[in-house]
């Protein structure tokens, strides 16, 4: 296949129009729901400002390493995470479909949770939970029984979600630069502006001091237990986006003279930037909440969607200007989730063209069409809200966290692709990827997180997860983390309309040992 060729098929995919797009866009992805709910209690449980330690060690030895990894992955190939594995080895393929069905299974919850914070963005103006948030929350909004699959159809979850993924389907049609790109330019900013004005309201309120207090206290003991080293490990990579084929997509858009190593450092202490400033403002506005409901911040410190859907609310019923302490926060919500959804599907949307040589307009809509319907059929239902409790639960852990060691160690140790992949990001990049780099993909953040697999392994198998039905577990947990397996080694059985498609673009052809011939 000539270079002319693989510009002409590179050109039909799309690209970043600059740099500058292509680091607000990876930062979009990597700021999502979970640097706003989970690291503010992740850091508050795990030693407080002592935590800062094994985070930043995290950050340095696991998190921006393994974004170089999937950057030389992605820029290397010029092609989506199931080609770049392909054109490094053919037979790791099953890999990148693997991280595929991942991003397939996240879309299609994912949006429900846009979808409230949407909804509870106009809440806000009059309160509409009333006095009891949490009462609100599962019974009049998502009107939630018992743990069970009941197919009742919730009108007020139905609508915000299809005008979710009424929204996507626009920005995938559009395509990268003038769908993923244009939203990116516009929703970053608006997003870092929009928090930051929160956290200076929060910042005001009474008893904001003591929050930050509960927040930032080091707690230096906690640097001796292993538990809170998994917990910075397993924070940083979540909250990344790496390991699952966004930043290998996103990177195969990118000149391919662009400074990558650069850019990723932009895009990790950018991350973590965000996280410390959603840890000031949500810990400032709980040190409100406590002070008004005259009990300590650790009663009232949570995470996740208690912390978005029943304790802000409460502060926001309880604090000066309240309304527009709601509007910021849930509308930060919706904001950074677009950004990081849109992430997502957009890996399944480039495999698809890839695979199938198909326009992007077709492509965008064979995946987010099935993916809108399923969403709307499992998650806008009475049920929805348990059964994406724990989809979420066992795809993060025992989908993203084991496929992501699995891709390490295959590249590592069986593939033995570092050494090429270090040279490509050497070329143009202003950190020398060298020895230390290696080192790190290799031995360090495979162990790392293996670690904090296990450990995830042995408290699921020793406890039921929040004590749901064990067949909702089976079907739901186990289930969907063995599904997204089964169904990436499936799909790369599936023959390339054009086998050709896996030589390197610039003729450098790979051969089934790995390297260049």
């Amino acid at each position: 296949m000539s270079t002319t060729v693989h510009e002409q098929a590179e050109a039909r995919r799309g690209a970043f129009s600059s740099r500058r797009v292509f680091v607000l866009a990876a930062i979009g992805s990597a700021v999502g729901l979970g640097n706003i709910w989970r690291f503010p209690y992740v850091a508050y449980e795990n030693g407080g400002g002592a935590f800062v330690i094994p985070y930043l060690v995290a950050l340095l030895t696991a998190g921006i390493p393994f974004l170089f990894l999937d950057y030389a992955l992605g820029h290397r190939s010029r092609g989506s995470a199931p080609l770049a594995f392909a054109r490094t080895r053919r037979a790791t393929e099953g890999l990148g479909w693997w991280q595929v069905a991942i991003c397939f299974m996240i879309a299609v919850y994912y949006a429900a949770v846009i979808a409230w914070a949407l909804r509870y963005t106009f809440f806000s103006f009059d309160e509409a939970w009333g006095d009891d948030p949490e009462g609100f929350l599962f019974g009049d909004f998502l009107q939630a029984g018992d743990p069970g699959v009941d197919a009742t159809i919730v009108p007020g979850v139905l609508v915000p979600l299809a005008l979710v993924w009424i929204a996507v389907l626009v920005v995938m049609v559009l395509g990268v630069q003038k769908g993923i790109g244009a939203t990116s330019v516009v929703f970053i900013p608006v997003l870092v502006i929009a928090f930051a004005a929160l956290v200076v309201r929060s910042l005001f309120l009474p008893g904001a001091g003591e929050g930050l207090d509960a927040l930032f206290t080091p707690d230096w003991g906690a640097l001796g237990d292993a538990a809170v080293w998994a917990a910075a490990f397993g924070q940083i990579f979540f909250s990344l986006s790496v390991g699952f084929g966004i930043m290998i997509t996103y990177a195969s858009y990118v000149h391919r003279r662009t400074d990558m190593t650069g850019s990723g450092l932009v895009v990790g202490f950018a991350n973590s930037g965000f996280e410390l400033l959603a840890g000031i403002g949500v810990f400032a506005a709980l040190g409100f909440m406590a002070q008004a409901n005259g009990v300590a911040v650790g009663e009232v410190a949570t995470d996740g969607l208690g912390l978005a859907f029943i304790a802000f609310p409460t502060i926001i019923s309880e604090a000066p200007a309240g309304a527009l302490i709601g509007v910021l926060f849930f509308g930060s919500l919706v904001f950074a989730g677009i950004t990081s959804l849109i992430s997502v599907i957009e890996v399944v949307v480039s495999a698809v063209r890839d695979k199938f040589e198909m326009t992007r307009r077709n492509a965008a809509l064979v995946v987010t069409i099935p993916s809108a319907l399923l969403s709307l059929v499992f998650f806008s239902t009475t049920s929805g809200v348990y059964v994406l409790d724990i989809v979420d639960h066992f795809i993060n852990r025992f989908g993203i966290l084991l496929v992501a060691v699995v891709s390490m160690l295959v590249l590592a140790w069986v593939v033995r692709a570092m050494p090429m992949l270090a040279d490509h990001m050497n070329r143009n990049g202003s950190v020398r990827l060298g020895q230390w780099w290696l080192v790190l993909v290799s031995v360090v953040a495979p162990a790392a997180l293996a670690y904090v697999l296990v450990r995830e392994l042995i408290d699921n198998v020793q406890e039921a997860y929040e004590g749901y039905p064990g067949w909702m577990l089976g079907v739901f947990g186990w289930g969907a983390a063995a599904a997204v397996l089964v169904v990436g080694f499936v799909a790369a059985r599936l023959r390339w309309r054009h086998p050709e498609a896996l030589t390197i673009p610039d003729d450098r052809v790979v051969t089934e040992e790995g390297g260049q011939p």
